[in-house]
Parts: C-alpha cells; sequence; structure tokens
C-alpha cells in the first residue's frame, strides 16, 4: 500500500492551511506490493485477531501505546482492553506483525472447504458488439485468444454477443453452440425470458484449462450482423431516424442478473469485458449522439460543458445493480465515432473496472493490454476505509470506486489491482487544529497506519510538498469542477489556484510589499525561487492547461477521449500522473550512452544540448526522436539490446497500459507527433504557436494576475 501525502507536514491548524494555498490530502495505491519508499508490508496470518478499537473502529498499530493488559488507541485515545488470546499473542512481539511494522498484511481465516472450493473460481465473461465490422471482430479475437493464454488454471469463462439479439455459447460440447434471444427495440424493454431458461449458467461458462481449444473455435465463428438484420430488427428510431442495432444496455443488464443469480455460490467475482465498436443505440439504454454534431456546430452553448455529463441515468443506475451482482466491467471501445463515454463510463468506474479507447484497429494495443490486465495479481469485494485521528477528517474522495450508502468514508471496491490509486481531501474537524499525533484465492487484511508530524511554520510547510502528490489532487478536483461547471471553469480554478499560491508564497517570504495599496515594493518570484518543493508547480499547472483534458472543444479534442481521460488520470497514482500531463524527455549521445536525465519541453532544449538522440516518455505515448544533424552512421531505430531498448523495454514492463512505441527521424519523417509534446512553446489557451513564448507568456499573465490579487 503506497501512500503520498501533498504535505509530508501537515499544517497546525485551519489558518496555517488556508494561508498556504496548498491542497491537503493523500493519494493511496492500496494492492501495491509495496510502500510508497519501496518497502513491503509485514505478513501474518489470523488477521481476525488484531485489536480494534471500541469507540473508532480503528486497527491496533505500532503507534499505539500497549500496556500489560490494555492499549490506548493512537486515533482517539480511547484505553481498550485485550482478550486473553491477543495477550498470548504479544508475549512473543517479534512474531506479530502489527508490533513490528506499520503497514502490514495478515491473512483472514477462510471459509469452509467447500465453500472456497466453489468461491475460488473467478469468472471471466466476453460480451461482443456484432454490430461492427470485420476487422474489429479480428481485433476482439486476437483480444481474447491473449485473454485466454493470461487466465490461470480453475478460471471459468463464458462468451457472449449483442447487437439486436444477445447470444449466449455453449463451448462445451464437440462444436460450438449459440443460442440467441431478440432484444426488444423500445426504451423501456427488457428481455421476455431469464437467461438461466436459455441456457444454464454452468453451461455456459466452461473450464478454461479444457476448453480452451473451443472457446478459441467459437470465436473463429464470430461475424458481424449484416445491415439487413440490423435495418429489419430496429425498423425507424426516433423523429423517424433509422436507428442501429446496438443493443448493449439491455444485453449487460442481462448478463448482471444472469451472473449475479450465483453470486457467493459459483464464483466471487465475475469480469464481463465489453468490446464496443459504436454508441448503444437499440433497445433500453440507447444513447441520442445527435447531441455531438449540434453542440459542435452550436456557437452559443459551451460544448466542453455540454458534452460532459451523462445524458441519461441508465448506466449508473446500471452500475449499481453490477455492484450488487459482483461483477466488474471493463470496456473496451474501439472506435473513432462519437459513443458518448461520458454516458458509459460508471458501468467501469464504478464496478472497478478499466475503460479503455482505441480510435481504430489498426494499430491497437488491445490484445498487450489484455493480457497485461490479466496477468498482474488483483484484490476482489474490498472495503477501504480512510481514518484520521481526532483532529481532521477525509473531505471529498476520488477514484474508481462505489462509495457505501450507508456508511460516511467507506468505498467499495470491485476490482482493484497493484495500478489502481485513489485520492482524498483532509479538512480540520474544527478550529483548533492539532495539539499532538497463480490462481490463488485469500481473504486479506491489509493495513497501513502512518504518522504525520506538523510544521511549525509556513517555510517548514512549504519545504514539504511532494509536487506529484499535488498535482494528484489537482486532477481530481478540476475534473470534479468540470463535470460540474465546464472545462472552462476547470481551468480557471487550476489558474486561480497557482495565482493564490504564488501570492501567499511571496506574501510569506515577504518578497512583495504593497504602500498605499498600490506601490509595490520588491521584485515578484513566480518561479518559486526560495523553495524547491514548489518549483515544478507552474510548469505542471501550464501542462494540465494544455493537456487534452482540459483544452477548448474548439481545438479538437473529441468528447468521448476527455472522459477517457478522465478515467485514466483519476486512477494514476502521481508519479505516472506526473508524466501523463509533463513527459519525460532524455537525451542519448548514442543508443547505450544516455547525454541528460530530464530536459524542458522546447525546442531550445533540444538546440542547446547538441544531443542526436531524445526519448520522449508521455505515460501513453513513447517516442525515439532522432534529430535532423545527427550522424548518419548511428543505427536507425536503435538496436535491441542497447541500454536506449532497454530503457524502453522496462518502462514498458513496468505500465499498467501498453504505450504505443514511435520512431521518428527528423529531417525525413513527419515529426508533428513529436512537437506536439513540446508543450512550452504553445500558447496556453490553444490559440495556436507563439515561438518560444508560451510558457514564458504563461508566466507573465500569473504575474499580472498576483499583483492583482495582491492589491
Amino acid at each position: 500500500m503506497a501512500v503520498r501525502a501533498t504535505l509530508s507536514r501537515f499544517p497546525i491548524d485551519p489558518d496555517a492551511h488556508e494561508g498556504s494555498g496548498l491542497p491537503w490530502g493523500v493519494t493511496v495505491t492500496p494492492f501495491a506490493v509495496k510502500d510508497e519508499n519501496g518497502q513491503p508490508p509485514a505478513y501474518g496470518s489470523d488477521g481476525h485477531l488484531l485489536p480494534r478499537c471500541e469507540n473508532c473502529w480503528a486497527y491496533f498499530n505500532t503507534y499505539c501505546e500497549l500496556e500489560q493488559w490494555s492499549w490506548t488507541c493512537s486515533l482517539c485515545g480511547t484505553l481498550n482492553g485485550l482478550s486473553s488470546k491477543v495477550i498470548a499473542r504479544y508475549s512473543s512481539p517479534q512474531s506479530c506483525p502489527e508490533m513490528m511494522s506499520s503497514f502490514i498484511d495478515l491473512e483472514l481465516p477462510a471459509g469452509e472447504p467447500e465453500e472456497e472450493a466453489t468461491q475460488a473460481r473467478p469468472v471471466y465473461v466476453a460480451a461482443v458488439d456484432l454490430s461492427s465490422s470485420e476487422e474489429f471482430l479480428e481485433l476482439t479475437k486476437s483480444a481474447l485468444l491473449a485473454a485466454l493464454e493470461a487466465l490461470g488454471p480453475g478460471s471459468l469463462f463464458g462468451l457472449a454477443t449483442f447487437s439486436h439479439k444477445l447470444g449466449l455459447y455453449d463451448v462445451q460440447g464437440p462444436i460450438p453452440v449459440v443460442k440467441n434471444i431478440l432484444i426488444p427495440p423500445d426504451l423501456e424493454g427488457t428481455l421476455p425470458i431469464e437467461l438461466e431458461d436459455v441456457m444454464p449458467l454452468l453451461q455456459f461458462l466452461a473450464p478454461v484449462e479444457t476448453c480452451k481449444d473451443r472457446i478459441a473455435s467459437a470465436l473463429e465463428t464470430l461475424r458481424p450482423t449484416t445491415s439487413w438484420e440490423r435495418t429489419t430488427a430496429a425498423g425507424q428510431g426516433m423523429d423517424g431516424v433509422l436507428m442501429g442495432g446496438r443493443g448493449f444496455g439491455v444485453a449487460m443488464e442481462a448478463l448482471f442478473n444472469y451472473l449475479g443469480s450465483e453470486y457467493g455460490s459459483t464464483f466471487a467475482l465475475a469480469r464481463i469485458f465489453a468490446f464496443l465498436s459504436g454508441p448503444p443505440d437499440y433497445g433500453a439504454g440507447q444513447l441520442d449522439t445527435r447531441r455531438y454534431g449540434e453542440q459542435y456546430a452550436s456557437k452559443g452553448e459551451d460544448a466542453d460543458r455540454a458534452l460532459l455529463p451523462e445524458q441519461t441515468p441508465f448506466y449508473k443506475d446500471l452500475a449499481a445493480v453490477a455492484v450488487q451482482a459482483g461483477v466488474c466491467v471493463d470496456i473496451f471501445a474501439v472506435t473513432n465515432e462519437y459513443t458518448d463515454l461520458a454516458s458509459l463510463k460508471f458501468l467501469s468506474i464504478e464496478s472497478g473496472g478499466s475503460l479503455f479507447l482505441y480510435s481504430n484497429s489498426d494499430d491497437s494495443t488491445l490484445p498487450q493490454d489484455m493480457y497485461r490486465m490479466l496477468s498482474r495479481p488483483y484484490a476482489f469485494g474490498c472495503i477501504l476505509r480512510l481514518r484520521t485521528s481526532s483532529e481532521f477528517k477525509p473531505g471529498n474522495s476520488y477514484g474508481h470506486f462505489f462509495p457505501d450508502p450507508q456508511y460516511e468514508n467507506v468505498q467499495h471496491i470491485i476490482c482493484c489491482d497493484s495500478y489502481a490509486t485513489y485520492a482524498y481531501d483532509f479538512e480540520f474537524a474544527n478550529n483548533v487544529g492539532f495539539s499532538r499525533s497463480k490462481h490463488s484465492l485469500k481473504r486479506r487484511l491489509r493495513i497501513r497506519t502512518l504518522q504525520y508530524g506538523t510544521a511549525q511554520n509556513i517555510n517548514e510547510l512549504y519545504d514539504s510538498v511532494d509536487p506529484e502528490a499535488v498535482l494528484s489532487l489537482l486532477v481530481h478536483k478540476v475534473i470534479l469542477a468540470s463535470l460540474e461547471q465546464g472545462v472552462r471553469e476547470g481551468r480557471m480554478l487550476l489558474h486561480d489556484w497557482l495565482v493564490i499560491l504564488t501570492a501567499q508564497y511571496n506574501d510569506a517570504y515577504k518578497l512583495v510589499q504593497y504602500k498605499n495599496g498600490n506601490s509595490v515594493t520588491g521584485e515578484m518570484d513566480i518561479t518559486f525561487s526560495q523553495c524547491p518543493q514548489l518549483q515544478p508547480l507552474p510548469r505542471l499547472v501550464f501542462a494540465l492547461l494544455r493537456n487534452p483534458l482540459l483544452r477548448f472543444h474548439e481545438e479538437g479534442v473529441h468528447p468521448d477521449y476527455r472522459i477517457y481521460l478522465q478515467c485514466l488520470f483519476s486512477a494514476l497514482e502521481p508519479s505516472s500522473l506526473h508524466r501523463a500531463v509533463y513527459p519525460v524527455l532524455v537525451s542519448y549521445s548514442t543508443p547505450d550512452k544516455q547525454a541528460y536525465p530530464r530536459h524542458s519541453l522546447n525546442r531550445a532544449a533540444l538546440i542547446t544540448s547538441g544531443s542526436p538522440i531524445f526519448f520522449l516518455d508521455a505515460f501513453t505515448t513513447l517516442i525515439v526522436f532522432y534529430s535532423s544533424t545527427a550522424d548518419p552512421a548511428l543505427p536507425f531505430p536503435p538496436p535491441h539490446d542497447c541500454l536506449l531498448r532497454t530503457s524502453i523495454n522496462k518502462l514498458k514492463q513496468d505500465r499498467c497500459i501498453t504505450p504505443k512505441l514511435i520512431f521518428i527521424r527528423g529531417g525525413q519523417e513527419d515529426a508533428t507527433v513529436f512537437e506536439n509534446y513540446l508543450i512550452e512553446e504553445q500558447d496556453v489557451d490553444g490559440s495556436g504557436h507563439t515561438s518560444v513564448m508560451g510558457f514564458v507568456s504563461f508566466l507573465e499573465d500569473i504575474t499580472h494576475s498576483v499583483l492583482e490579487y495582491m492589491k
């Protein structure tokens, strides 16, 4: 479990927090194999014996005071008694993980042997869109064949298809058999028959280890539904417009109910891989994608704001059904048409799944992403609870979870891998502030207890800043603001935050003072020259404003791509998010020798370095760029056994998604894709390139805004 605080020393009271201008909170990666310092947890057993506070329900930890018969809670100060079993356990403290480490991972006792045998079987169901093309289906087949290789023994797999009908495959016989049920075209329609009556669930779910070849054979039978089939089934839709035949909503609801009937008996978790080639346009849950064209053409309405909210609560309500059924949904959208991911995203983010978007099937990394996703361990049926000492409390929580409907600050996570990250804001509870404080299945209790000191003055608070954790909190806040009030409001929030922070920093260090309300003495410091921990923030804010997440609709940012970035960024741990927002640019003198580990993202940096080779890591994209002045004798592309290739392979291996790798020879090939990442030359509002003045102009604007703010 990795936990990164925006401030390693907390503000001592509300005034100190308010005066700092900094967000206060943490990011949490609960299933990370190590903590933020690279240390693994202390492992042990008998998690059910770990003492809990009778008042606040916190767990015993190394910060608690322990006496012979009792212990004092480190969070609320309550004195708790110890049971005889625990007293006996703590007589040998060296054998108790909770006595040795504040980061522990304890096994919980399993249920009955028969119960464990059935519940231990993970279930995977592929739901494939047949209202698609041959190319889409070929890509989907490749992805599912990769998935079959990644699934461990004991896994159960089901194949379903959807169009204007829902198809269930029985692959356990000598030849695959599909049974189809017509999907009603009306908006309120449901299937006329239960799927269990069409095909018993255990006939639909096939053991992967004995049926892999038959599943592969069934995949080969997949064919797109013909336009005649879809037209005949769909008929005339809204306002006389001919509708398609992609009955995604009804298919998902039926599959959730199908699987949910066996939740807790046949399986403990089911994952549905939903492959979409376009928007749902048939039956319940169909989406009206004409709003994209209308808003795009409109000059009078903020398209950025209009296209971010969902147009129907159907899929958010359906996500609650998935959670109740113990189903996690991963959506793989392979399309360049408007699909309204703003409405569909809830199915994945609230059920603990992922949302992937690929613009075409030609260079898609879908098969690699499937294999990578299923090869890493994951936890399921998780409950995440953040407890704090009594002086402060969690405020907003951010991430892909389902909030508990009854208990505050409790999040349910259906599926959580080692990369999934969540964030929390902190706020003071009162005005006083601080005083002083292979496939296997196991039930585990993972606990991380941390102690943070308080900063005694503003200098100490600023010196304790973690800029990457600050970026994480800012991204969550601007996403929330964009969804509620539009992209323009999200941009204003970010700009104003940097202005206020800069003003309060200059005031705290007494760098600028006003006389008679308008006379300035001293020189404005907008680069935070006296505080190294704050220095990255102006560049990060500028980069975030230039990111498609917050760029204006008029710049050609597709609304589905913006939603995809929201879902991706809101689940990334801070270091990965940093690369996604402000890419890392490294130079090499040869493919085997690094020249400089980090450059600013502008042409001047490239020219002054004199290096012939540059490697840019933008998290989802990796680019190797040979400058036009590079020695022609240098091998292009870099050899597979060189240092640069080794570094690239390690980055790809450690990433939660498969980044696209691009090689460009400057002067001979189009370098636009590389130059687009040189964001410091771009105007912050997207009005075009401004030579080398982009970031410089931004700082001048911040200076002017700070002076106005401080008057």
